[in-house]
């Protein structure tokens, strides 16, 4: 027989190798392998650079990213190595600089950022790349955010000595449904290829003709409009791809910036709201390595048109003798209240929806206890995801509609809908969905003789409700939300909403307080700390607690394909990460 196996004990990680660096004077220790560039960022030494992104691989083709570099001479045989005012071995400087984004590390080494050498290397890179470079920053999107712009400023000459005509090269050429190229800008430092070849899977972009005349193309018979296309934009580092929806829209200077999520599925994918008044203009990636690194797919980055849309609800409306006509909030509350009053539990049933926050949900929940029904449920979405970021949850709060409410979303629909059928239910609230839209039929919602819809935008539920309620939008609205990771986010307001539309929660506050429950929450932090004693899941959390980049919250087994690959290609040191 053999011997039972020894219980297996955790191992410790391997203790990390540090050698000493010095950068500008002054001794470092970094983990041996590190890029030189991320070791001179550490140390708050920032090197100018180009073609270099952390999450691709590094090419050393723009050679903006030059520092004067040197190791301790190999000492005689018998010889003690000279030491400087430090202990450390002297160093001896190299007569040529090197690129840092492509060179790690090693003890003893040095590095000059701010040398002579290193300073008149920039401004030879600097004029070299602007030799054939239009000056038409006036009119270019990218100016306020342009690379070219500001080492221009930072590292250039100043002037240019260059007297011969310009090379001419495409402008405003159609490479995708999304995407706009402008040859002449680019600077050829390739980050888009490597996106396009690296993350997205679908290398359609290439240099064609060589030197001056290298110029940036779509590979003959393709065209660049995978779901992921507007990233180039987005770490192009000059104006030479623009995005269709923004170009030409406003200056960035006068975009507010707002951290925030996205919702358009389950992934959450942190992202910057762009604004300008209360009208939203783009949407971007914001880093977070544990959501969706630096990236965002097109379809949820340019889902905020609705929010700008003039079919937009701004005000609550009250059907009288068959029209609906504009009202109070407090004529509209009080209005649903006196229709829900005096109705058994069983004759009305809430339809929520897994895109409302958290917080809207518990105030959800607090309704339907006050009502006494159980006829409660959230509208399930599930679609194809894709290899990459996109989830095939399209509900962005599925997990938050499990843990407040403690439904399997959808279970209850069957039963809500029968009930509907056979006419007995005399009071449905439809809270953030249009019920024509998600399967409900249009004679069954007849046959409720009280219907309320709450919801942003105008709908064919909406006509046949008693009352409409006009809620706010994603990126009106504070609150909380988790993710098909188990990720516990935030959302935050960038705009306000039109018109006399209100914030979901407080709308659903004053409907519990009309039927007959307490008051006394006045903000979103107040509501997520009684949500936070009613729901295990939030237990000892508060509202500040979530930050900017979001807490693990609850164990899932969802697996973020991006992020999976990112991890793989970092440990193969082709990327920094």
């Amino acid at each position: 027989m053999s011997a039972p196996a020894a219980a297996a004990t955790p191992t410790t990680p391997p203790p990390v190798d540090l050698v000493n660096v010095q950068i500008d004077g002054v001794w470092h220790k970094f983990p041996k392998g590190t890029r030189m560039i991320e070791a001179c960022k550490q140390a708050k030494k920032e090197v100018p650079h180009y073609c270099y992104h952390p999450k691709l691989t590094s090419p050393g083709n723009c050679r903006m990213c030059l520092v004067e570099m040197g190791m301790p001479p190999r000492p005689t045989p018998g010889q003690e190595p000279e030491k400087d005012e430090h202990g450390m071995a002297k160093i001896g400087w190299m007569p040529r600089p090197v690129i840092a984004c492509a060179n790690t590390v090693a003890e003893g080494m040095g590095i000059r950022t701010e040398s002579v050498l290193t300073q008149e290397c920039r401004k030879g890179v600097m004029e070299f790349l602007l030799i054939n470079h239009p000056l038409d920053c006036p009119i270019c999107d990218q100016a306020g955010e342009c690379r070219l712009q500001e080492f221009s400023v930072e590292h250039g000459k100043g002037e240019s000595r260059f007297r011969e005509n310009k090379v001419k090269k495409p402008k405003n050429v159609d490479i995708g449904p999304r995407v706009r190229l402008d040859d002449e800008r680019c600077i050829m430092c390739s980050r888009c290829i490597r996106f396009t070849a690296e993350i997205a899977d679908d290398p359609v972009l290439g240099f064609t003709e060589r030197g001056s005349y290298t110029t940036l193309a779509v590979h003959p018979g393709k065209r660049l409009e995978n779901n992921y296309s507007l990233n180039t934009v987005d770490i192009c580092p000059v104006g030479a791809l623009t995005s269709n929806d923004f170009r030409f829209q406003q200056r960035v200077w006068f975009l507010g910036e707002t951290n925030s999520i996205c919702t358009g599925c389950g992934r959450g994918c942190n992202m910057e709201i762009g604004a300008r008044g209360d009208t939203i203009f783009r949407q971007t990636p914001r880093d977070n390595n544990d959501v969706n690194s630096s990236w965002m797919c097109d379809r949820g980055r340019l889902d905020f048109h609705f929010v700008n849309s003039e079919f937009r609800l701004t005000d609550p409306m009250i059907k009288v003798a068959g029209k609906h006509e504009n009202a109070s909030w407090k004529q509209a509350i009080q209005t649903v209240a006196e229709g829900l009053a005096g109705l058994k539990g069983e004759e009305i049933a809430i339809i929520a929806s897994a895109r409302m926050t958290n917080e809207e949900l518990f105030f959800v929940k607090q309704l339907a206890k006050l009502l006494g029904t159980e006829n409660v449920d959230v509208i399930p979405r599930l679609g194809e995801g894709d290899n990459y970021l996109s989830a095939a949850d399209k509900n962005p709060n599925t997990l938050g509609a499990k843990q407040i409410l403690g439904i399997e979303p959808g279970s209850r629909i069957p039963g809500i809908t029968e009930l509907m059928s056979r006419g007995r239910l005399r009071a449905v609230l439809a809270l953030g969905e249009n019920l024509l839209k998600v399967g409900f039929e249009r004679r069954d919602l007849e046959k409720v003789s009280f219907l309320t819809t709450l919801h942003v935008m105008a709908n064919a539920s909406a006509e046949l409700s008693q009352v409409v309620l006009a809620g706010n939008a994603y990126a009106e609205k504070r609150g909380s939300m988790i993710n098909v990771t188990g990720r516990l986010q935030r959302l935050n307001k960038a705009v306000n909403a039109p018109g006399n539309a209100r914030d979901t929660w407080e709308i659903l506050r004053d409907l519990v307080v009309a039927c007959g429950g307490s008051n006394g929450l006045y903000s979103v932090e107040d509501v997520f700390k009684c949500m936070a004693v009613d729901v295990p899941a939030f237990a000892g959390l508060s509202f500040a607690k979530i930050g900017d980049q979001g807490m693990p919250l609850l164990e899932t087994d969802e697996k973020i394909p991006l992020l999976e690959r990112e991890k793989e290609r970092k440990s193969k040191g082709l990327i920094v990460g």
